[in-house]
């Protein structure tokens, strides 16, 4: 079975070799090089580094519609899409005989989108899972090909739940594959309310303590692949900085009545700086990363700057005061 892949980003490339080992893989279609890294420096896109170690071809145009015509010359039987950074117009589509199959990180309907890993973290969603669909014209409607689920672990984060998925996400796309060659091309419609995990913008970043502390720990959760969840902490010389929260923990015990939201209630030795949040709920913020430098336990930050209680981290339109 003739395949070409559709794909961009690290948590791709597993799908890349999963069906270069069990198709003929003939094409590699990815995003155009672009600047990564503190100096910028203009670098390929995981999956043209994976496709090109492994020999294959790869076109890496900077509009999909650039590599139509090369994709039709290679004529697939199939065509397989993770993450691949593009909407695929009915023409391209067109190109491959029995169509494009796209894993996605969502059971379907739910977190169509961009990011579905990290929305279904902040909103405290208990499970997840990969489905393999058809890719049409809108975003994420296709008929699902076949899902499978997956419980989410009071101790995932982004990063952790979405190696988790991309495992499950292999097995997903090895099994969609055994069944295509077989001529079991199977085309269920999604049932169920749709709703939609739009990409995150810096501005999701900044943590707001006005909401309870379950709330705030899980959109910490959700933002460990970026932008990283932060905060702007007023400095008892009236300094503001801003620092990224990196772990944290959802105190049991009730937070003290009549502080304010953001408030430093204490420190403690296992659950580091406690933070007032919503409804006299408690966050522990076990490690944290001060704006220019590295991560640090929050015990010795709070040591290192001498903070005591009621210093504050800044919550929604505090910020701009």
């Amino acid at each position: 079975m003739k395949t070409v892949f559709l794909g961009t980003p690290e948590p791709a490339v597993p799908f890349l070799h999963k069906t270069r080992e069990m198709t003929d893989l003939r094409l590699v279609v990815t995003n155009s090089d672009k600047p990564c890294g503190r100096g910028m420096k203009i670098s390929p896109s995981p999956v043209k580094n994976a496709a090109l170690a492994a020999g294959l071809p790869v076109l890496a145009p900077c509009d999909i519609e650039e590599a139509r015509e090369a994709v039709a010359a290679v004529a697939p039987d199939l065509g397989i899409v993770v993450a691949c950074g593009h909407f695929l117009k009915p023409q391209f589509l067109a190109t491959a005989r029995h169509g494009y199959i796209n894993i996605h990180f969502s059971l379907l309907p739910k977190y169509r989108g961009a990011a579905p890993v990290q929305w279904s973290l902040i909103n405290g969603e208990t499970e997840t899972g990969v489905t393999a669909f058809w890719i049409t014209k809108g975003m994420d409607t296709g008929d699902i090909f076949m899902s499978r689920k997956l419980d989410i672990l009071p101790s995932d984060d982004a990063a952790s739940l979405m190696r988790r998925l991309t495992a499950l996400g292999a097995d997903v796309l090895a099994d969609t594959l055994n069944a295509v060659k077989s001529g079991r091309l199977i085309r269920k419609p999604q049932a169920g309310e749709p709703t939609f995990a739009r990409m995150l913008a810096r501005e999701d970043a900044w943590l707001d303590f006005r909401y309870s502390a379950a709330v705030v720990h899980n959109r910490i959760r959700g933002l460990a692949l970026g932008p990283k969840a932060k905060a702007l902490l007023r400095l008892p010389d009236g300094r503001r900085i801003a620092v990224q929260f990196v772990k944290t923990v959802v105190c049991l015990r009730p937070g003290r009545a009549g502080l304010e939201p953001g408030a430093i209630v204490r420190v403690e030795t296992e659950r580091g700086i406690i933070v007032q949040c919503k409804e006299n709920t408690e966050l522990g913020v076990l490690e944290v990363r001060p704006e220019g430098r590295n991560t640090v336990p929050a015990r010795d930050f709070f040591s290192g700057m001498k903070l005591g209680p009621g210093d504050i981290f800044l919550s929604g339109a505090q910020r701009a005061v």
